[in-house]
């Protein structure tokens, strides 16, 4: 991976946990919180994307989303396990 490919991957995380942050919480959280979850998010996203055979095209949008979708999903299930 060269330095573009992870500066790519670190803006998608840094907007996908974002956004996750405003949907679930009404936040974020921080510029550092917001591309581990948004990370993370595109990890299980795209696992559960692939499980489902569901593909969403596009350059930007496509990846955005997929890690949108997987961080506001791991973060229902972070705040289900909390909770217990």
């Amino acid at each position: 991976m060269d330095i573009e490919q992870l500066l790519i991957v670190l803006l998608i995380g840094a907007i996908a946990g974002w956004l996750a942050g405003l949907i679930i919480k009404g936040g974020g959280f921080g510029i550092i919180g917001n591309i581990v979850i948004g990370i993370l998010g595109a990890v299980f996203g795209r696992w559960l994307f692939d499980v489902l055979d569901i593909s969403i095209g596009g350059e930007w949008l496509g990846p955005i989303a997929t890690s949108t979708v997987g961080a506001v999903l791991l973060l229902i299930l972070l705040g289900f396990v909390r909770k217990k």
